[in-house]
């Protein structure tokens, strides 16, 4: 007895082959459409304006301290500040509810780092226990300027990590912020200058 081996029939070898043409051009398709749109994303992302520009305008601070001065008959402080700092806002405050008129000035750094300087009138001890509220005398760092005070913030304790105050004639100027030790120093023989003037 003879078997006779079925030879597959030719429209089933199109069938196969057509199914595969099939799933092949599927993935090719799937693959296209992911490039066209990450094409159409990226063309969208290179088009579509975007500000870069800085949106806290500088502040003539000194034009604003002219100003305080003229309002309050005090000697407001409006010091040179390094190449490259700028300040980005100013605040007189003649009769706030404590009762101690203050001028705020905040400066910028190059490097997005920071100092704000406080210049307050007529303090009393509360005022000044308030402002160092969670800070220690820092006795080990007075070199070169033993005018000031340096605070350290108290192990454990929020606010301000780095705090320098300076007191005269019964007003008190406060430097905080994030700049670095030379920074503050700067600034602060800036103040001195201009105090003994």
């Amino acid at each position: 007895m003879h078997l006779r081996t079925r030879r597959p029939r030719a429209s089933s070898l199109s069938e196969d082959s057509a199914a595969k043409h099939r799933a092949k051009q599927t993935l090719r398709n799937l693959v296209l459409s992911l490039i066209a749109c990450l094409g159409l994303v990226l063309a969208i992302v290179l088009i579509v304006p975007r500000d870069d520009s800085n949106r806290i305008q500088p502040v003539d601070y000194k034009a604003s301290a002219s100003q305080a001065a003229s309002a309050s008959g005090e000697e407001i402080l409006a010091p040179e500040i390094p190449q490259g700092w700028w300040a980005n806002r100013t605040n007189w405050v003649a009769n706030p509810a404590d009762g101690v008129a203050y001028w705020k000035v905040g400066f910028v750094g190059p490097k997005n780092q920071w100092i704000g300087m406080t210049q307050a009138f007529d303090v009393n001890p509360t005022w000044i226990a308030l402002l160092s509220k969670n800070h220690l005398p820092n006795t080990e760092s007075q070199v070169g300027f033993e005018n000031w005070t340096k605070w350290v913030l108290a192990e454990g304790s929020e606010g301000e990590k780095t705090l320098w105050t300076l007191e005269r004639d019964g007003n008190l100027v406060a430097l905080t912020g994030s700049g670095t030790e030379a920074e503050f120093g700067a600034l602060a023989t800036s103040i001195e200058t201009e105090l003994n003037r």
